[in-house]
C-alpha cells in the first residue's frame, strides 16, 4: 500500500518597512512638508540636506540637513588627544550644491556652515540611519507652486568611473567619492497629493562651485542609496 505524503508550507508575509517619525521647524501655523524616504540597498550613512525653493528654482530655506554639516562638527573630526572626538571640519564635496544654494559665505570663504556659523538648530538633526519620514514646518505658510530640493551624498561609494586615483591631488573628491546626488520634486500647496522625488543631476566632485550635471550615466550605486522619496503638504 502506497502512502502519500503531504507537505504544507506556509509562505509568511513580508513584513512592512518601519519609518522612524521626526519634526523639524518652530512655526505651528505653517505649512507642513513630510517627506518620506525609504532606504535602498545602497544606504550606508549617508549625509543630506532637504531644502524649499520657489517654482524657478530660487532657494527659499532649508528644511533640514545632518547635523554635523549643519554645525560643521563631525563625531570623528579631531584627534588632537591621540583618539578620535568630534570636531570642526570642512566637507565642501559632501553637499556643494545646498551649500551654495544658500549662498552663505563662512569666516573660510566657503559656503559650509560651521560652529560661528550654523545652520538653524530647528532645521538639524541627527542621520536616520534606516528608513524615516520627516515632517518639517515652514517658517511661512505656503500658497501656491514650489520645489522640494535634496542633496545626498555618501562616502566610500567608488565605482569604475569615480575611483579612488581618478582625481588623485584633490583630497576633498577622496571625501565624496561618487558626487553628491540632487533630488527634486514639483508640488502645489492648491492640489496637495504625494509626489516622488526624481534624481535630476550630480555636484561638482569636489564641491569647488555649486553646479549641477545632469548626467547620471557614471552613477552607480549612489543612485541606490533611496529606494524611493515622496513628499506631501499637510
Amino acid at each position: 500500500m502506497a502512502l502519500l505524503l503531504v507537505i504544507t508550507v506556509t509562505l509568511s508575509a513580508k513584513k512592512p518597512e518601519n519609518f522612524a517619525s521626526y519634526i523639524y521647524g518652530y512655526n505651528d501655523y505653517c505649512t507642513v512638508i513630510s517627506l518620506k524616504f525609504e532606504k535602498g540597498k545602497e544606504h550606508n550613512h549617508p549625509l543630506f540636506a532637504v531644502w524649499l525653493a520657489d517654482e524657478n528654482g530660487k532657494f527659499i530655506h532649508t528644511l533640514y540637513v545632518s547635523k554635523s554639516i549643519g554645525k560643521g562638527i563631525f563625531e570623528h573630526g579631531s584627534q588632537k588627544t591621540g583618539q578620535w572626538m568630534p570636531g570642526e571640519i570642512q566637507r565642501p564635496a559632501t553637499l556643494p550644491y545646498w551649500a551654495h544654494q544658500r549662498g552663505i559665505l563662512n569666516e573660510y570663504g566657503t559656503y559650509m556652515p560651521t560652529p560661528k556659523n550654523p545652520e538653524i538648530d530647528a532645521y538639524t538633526g541627527a542621520t536616520p540611519l534606516e528608513s524615516f519620514i520627516i515632517n518639517v514646518k515652514t517658517q511661512k505658510p505656503l500658497k501656491g507652486k514650489f520645489e522640494i530640493m535634496l542633496e545626498l551624498n555618501q562616502s566610500w561609494d567608488w565605482n569604475e568611473y569615480w575611483h579612488n586615483s581618478l582625481f588623485p591631488d584633490d583630497k576633498e573628491y577622496k571625501t565624496s567619492s561618487q558626487p553628491a546626488l540632487i533630488y527634486s520634486a514639483d508640488i502645489d500647496t492648491n492640489t496637495g497629493g504625494e509626489i516622488e522625488m526624481k534624481p535630476i543631476g550630480h555636484s561638482h566632485y569636489a564641491g569647488k562651485d555649486g553646479s549641477i550635471t545632469t548626467d547620471l550615466s557614471t552613477i552607480t550605486t549612489a543612485l541606490k542609496i533611496a529606494k524611493k522619496i515622496t513628499v506631501t503638504i499637510k
